[in-house]
């Protein structure tokens, strides 16, 4: 236990050698009262210098000191201790000069260690997850939520690089070096953060640390109640912007002094919504559209929620297997609405850009991406959606600098990096989008996509047996997905194993009978078996219900349909290139 004896805080991180409100140094124990002298006894630093000490897990949540003087206590004050007071003389005073200099010496290096980060700008910043200390489960959505909050507000400064949060969720839970998170995230500065949920009383305890000085920027704890959530998330991010002594004009601040609702409990649903939505399967986009239905029930001016929305409905198709004219509709009015709240936010531009472009609406599509990126350069998705609709015509270096841009924002996240990977295959290096996939399963050892960029890779180059064992494992992992059944299927078939790719195409119908699967991966396990007339049977099944058509101009497992008739016309009405 260290405390402070200028403003006698209570520490419990016995780490800490300077108070985290005025700099002077800690002393190891209690603290006398403000009439006695303030010796100060200096610890050693962590073992491995500051830099070896500075985890993931940084402080305990602090306590204020209570200096408050009981009688028993000040009775005591006016007695000699034992080996204090002698012979009417007081040892004590012998040790004033030392404490004298001690306390100035400690003011001035606390002011140094606190300082020194603060004189050069912060151009790039790592907000990591909430560690969720409430000993349950039922707060996780609040300490991924609250990280996400704060990464969405940063981000609107324009000479601010934030990591987003795909980049940072890998860290959660883990005990990692702040340097090694800095390095690999390549930011200036990286802020931490406990919370503490015990029913209505929330404790949040952030930390902000430089990474370049190893000092800590600002620390802070807000003891608070749920429904002051809202408030105090823009508290944080306020402070935040102050700290990293950014230079910015009073338009900059808007995004983040902004009140996208003033609603709590509408606050609370979204970012269990966001929650969801970050855990792409089937069932958590169900839950996450039940969040984000609740937020704008709660608040029917809540655009952010309304953007969930459309997010979710669009990528449905996708993961669940529900027919694109069945959800893209609802994508689409959830999109308009949100720009009609709020045109000056980014995301539901990205969203309706993507959804256009399943619409086969290219030239909205484009223009809504555009807009999506004038409005927050710094939006990574909308590269990433960008680059699909640049595939999709056709347009292969514009869609690898898209992809490229994208990567760049977010370097780790895995779906970015799995579609920079599929821009590879389609310029032929094969081995680029080998390497690139066997990266992120390093990374990230259960994404199933990259798994499926592999095996198809390797079928490119006609190594069968680790294509098919790519595949079989992208299947495991995504839990037999429609998508990741298309590309065994087509390797299958690849390969020369015929009646496996058949068995998965009956299965794929099974499921079309069932609405849980689109006509098009049909179409691919067909394509690649060399059966023409089924593969475009299921492709005008498809077309004919607004289905997800497009991607036959560029996905491998069509390339057998390419010199056919079919397929120029097919292009040609949904307004392709060839």
């Amino acid at each position: 236990m260290k405390r402070c004896p200028e403003c006698r805080r209570d520490y419990v991180d016995d780490t800490l050698l300077y108070c985290l409100e005025d700099g002077v140094a800690l002393v190891q124990g209690s603290v006398g009262s403000s009439d006695e002298p303030q010796t100060a006894v200096f610890g050693a630093p962590p073992s491995g210098g500051f830099a070896g000490g500075l985890k993931t897990e940084l402080f305990e949540n602090r306590q204020t000191f209570d200096d408050s003087r009981d009688s028993a206590g000040d009775s005591q004050r006016g007695m000699p201790s034992e080996g204090g007071t002698q012979n009417g003389f007081d040892k004590r005073l012998l040790l004033a000069p030392v404490a004298l200099a001690a306390i100035v010496l400690a003011g001035f290096f606390g002011f140094r260690y606190f300082n020194a980060s603060a004189t050069e700008q912060v151009n790039s910043i790592a907000v990591l997850p909430f560690e969720n200390r409430s000993g349950s489960g039922d707060a996780e959505y609040l300490s991924e939520g609250l990280a996400d909050s704060l990464i969405y507000r940063l981000s609107q400064l324009p000479n601010l690089k934030v990591s987003p949060t795909s980049s940072v969720m890998r860290y959660k839970g883990k005990e990692t070096d702040l340097e090694q998170i800095a390095k690999e995230l390549e930011v200036d500065a990286v802020m931490s953060g406990r919370l503490v949920q015990r029913g209505d009383d929330l404790s949040i305890s952030v930390q902000l640390i430089d990474s370049r000085t190893e000092k800590i920027i600002w620390a802070e704890q807000y003891d608070r109640k749920m429904a002051e959530l809202l408030a105090t998330q823009r508290e944080i991010a306020t402070t935040i912007t102050q700290k990293l002594q950014l230079k910015l004009g009073g338009a900059d601040t808007k995004g983040i002094t902004k009140k996208y609702t003033d609603n709590n409990e509408a606050y609370q649903a979204y970012l269990k919504g966001r929650y969801y939505w970050s855990r792409r399967t089937a069932e958590n986009l169900k839950k996450a559209i039940e969040q984000f239905k609740a937020a704008t029930e709660k608040d029917p001016n809540f655009a952010l929620a309304y953007t969930g929305l459309a997010d979710c409905y669009s990528v449905l198709p996708e993961y669940a297997g529900t027919p694109q004219s069945e959800t893209l509709g609802d994508a689409k009015r959830f999109a308009e609405h949100a720009i009609e709240l709020d045109e000056g936010l980014a995301e539901p531009h990205a969203s309706l850009g993507l959804i256009n472009s399943k619409f086969w609406r290219r030239t909205e599509s484009e223009r809504e991406f555009k807009r999506s990126i004038e409005l927050n350069p710094n939006y990574a998705a909308a590269y990433h959606w960008y680059s699909h609709l640049l595939r999709a015509l056709g347009r292969y270096d514009e869609a690898a600098s898209m992809i490229q841009k994208g990567h760049d924002l977010d370097p780790l996240s895995s779906i970015i990096s799995a579609n920079a990977a599929e821009v590879y295959r389609l310029q032929n290096n094969q081995q680029a989008a080998i390497d690139t996939a066997l990266k992120i399963i390093e990374l990230d050892p259960t994404f199933s996509y990259a798994y499926n960029n592999l095996g198809l890779s390797y079928s490119d180059l006609g190594r069968h047996s680790e294509a098919i064992a790519s595949l079989e494992k992208a299947t495991e992992l995504s839990n037999r997905a429609s998508f990741s059944l298309m590309s065994l299927g087509y390797v299958y078939a690849a390969a020369g194993k015929r009646a496996e790719a058949n068995s998965i195409a009956a299965e794929l119908e099974e499921r079309y009978g069932r609405r849980e699967a689109s006509g098009t991966f049909i179409a691919g396990v067909y394509a690649g078996l060399g059966d023409k007339d089924k593969a475009f049977h299921w492709l005008e099944k498809d077309f004919q219900e607004k289905g997800d058509v497009g991607f036959v101009r560029w996905r491998v497992h069509f390339e057998s349909l390419r010199d056919d008739p079919r397929y120029k016309d097919l292009l040609k009405r949904m307004g392709l290139p060839e």
